[in-house]
């Protein structure tokens, strides 16, 4: 009798198996989007810039990006020496790490051998004479240079 609902079980999972497959449609079948599809992005209107400006700046935003970076160095603790990290770590880290304490800051981050490279623009003098302190903070980073400059 087992083998009869083992049979039976195989034959309806198999049936229903195919049924999914061949209901299945690629890409190329897939219908083209409508006539009022705006190719524009939303992210360029003066209000979302704005918007994402304020979010940067948020301290709630602060906090979020902090306890990435705190969740990012456990999981590294955990799996062992922390000091040796993939370069695309780093500079994910050190970029989170900028942006939650320079959020007018249009900082790039760039890592090659744990040495960090940051360019682009901040608002202040104070912020350009933190960034190397910050990335430093990240474990891992053996040099940072600062090709920043105070934006005009």
């Amino acid at each position: 009798m087992n083998t009869k609902i083992a049979s039976l079980l195989l034959t309806n999972f198999l049936l229903v198996t195919v049924v999914a497959c061949t209901d299945a449609r690629t890409t190329s079948e897939a219908p083209a989007p409508s006539a009022t599809y705006s190719t524009s992005s939303p992210t360029a209107s003066p209000q979302n810039t704005q918007a994402a400006m304020d979010d940067a700046q948020d301290e709630t935003r602060k906090r979020q990006l902090e306890a990435d970076i705190r969740a990012r160095e456990q999981r590294n603790d955990a799996m062992g020496d922390s000091t040796v990290r993939p370069d695309s770590d780093l500079a994910s880290e050190v970029r989170s790490k900028l942006e939650a304490n320079i959020p007018k800051g249009n900082l790039t981050v760039e890592s090659k051998d744990a040495n960090v490279v940051v360019s682009g623009t901040v608002p202040l003098l104070n912020d350009l004479t933190k960034v190397k302190s910050l990335a430093m903070e990240i474990k891992g980073v053996k040099t940072v240079t600062i090709k920043a400059v105070v934006a005009n």
